[in-house]
């Protein structure tokens, strides 16, 4: 059975953590500054709103990791695997088309002469990130799948 970063053990924490950071950091370097550029673009408001659904579900899923590793008792259920799984995969798509979106406008926009696109840039790397991270929890989750099916 393969145990290695699958839902609910130590190194699921770690991954968990991971995308809740980057994507907590991605929302702050998109929402806090000075202009109205933000709303400009549709790519900014999708990366928002995409991190905005991804800081919540990994913060949570981390809670339940950190709660499995507390009282020592894994989650072997299928259909629970196979959601957080499903989750992970869709959240991790959208991470990465709005990091990717982000970025080319960033790119755009420094083209065009705008000086201030580094925290757009910042926030599309911790975007990534949190996506990358996103699709090994992904993974890993998946991996374990058919080891529960069989049971």
């Amino acid at each position: 059975m393969v145990r290695t970063a699958s839902f609910g053990t130590t190194s699921s924490f770690v991954l968990r953590i991971g995308q809740t950071l980057f994507s907590s950091a991605s929302l702050l370097f998109m929402c806090f500054n000075d202009d109205e550029d933000l709303y400009a673009y549709t790519a900014f408001c999708y990366l928002v709103t995409v991190m905005g659904l991804v800081t919540p579900w990994s913060a949570t899923l981390a809670l339940m990791d950190a709660y499995s590793i507390i009282i020592q008792r894994l989650p072997m259920q299928a259909t629970v695997i196979s959601v957080i799984a499903a989750g992970d995969f869709v959240l991790s798509f959208l991470s990465l088309g709005g990091a990717c979106s982000t970025a080319s406008v960033a790119v755009l926009l420094i083209g065009a002469g705008e000086k201030q696109c580094d925290r757009y840039k910042l926030s599309a790397t911790m975007a990534l990130l949190s996506s990358f991270l996103s699709f090994a929890s992904t993974f890993f989750n998946f991996l374990l799948l058919p080891s529960l099916m069989s049971h």
